[in-house]
């Protein structure tokens, strides 16, 4: 984003996590599996891939663990990505 002189606001989510109200805007009416992060050891301990939690359940865990949050997170406008694949990177810029 830097190459292609984008303007973006970056958030270094390790050390500022994202409120439960900023996580409810994020993640808006989609699906809640698109934010969920499939690698942590949180979603294998519950089964998510299998039985996802409810949208204000993985609310609640990504406030106790944000890793389970999906990163980064990418956002254009109503447009929204989550991890990073650079051919969806490129299509929303």
């Amino acid at each position: 984003m830097q190459a292609r002189k984008v303007a973006f606001e970056e958030r270094d989510y390790g050390k500022n996590p994202f409120t439960e109200k900023e996580l409810r805007e994020i993640i808006g009416e989609g699906p809640i599996e698109n934010f969920l992060n499939t690698r942590t050891l949180l979603y294998r301990e519950r089964n998510m891939k299998q039985r996802p939690p409810s949208k204000d359940e993985a609310i609640t865990l990504m406030l106790k663990d944000q890793n389970l949050l999906k990163r980064p997170v990418i956002i254009k406008g109503k447009k929204k990505l989550t991890g990073f694949n650079e051919a969806e990177v490129k299509e929303l810029l």
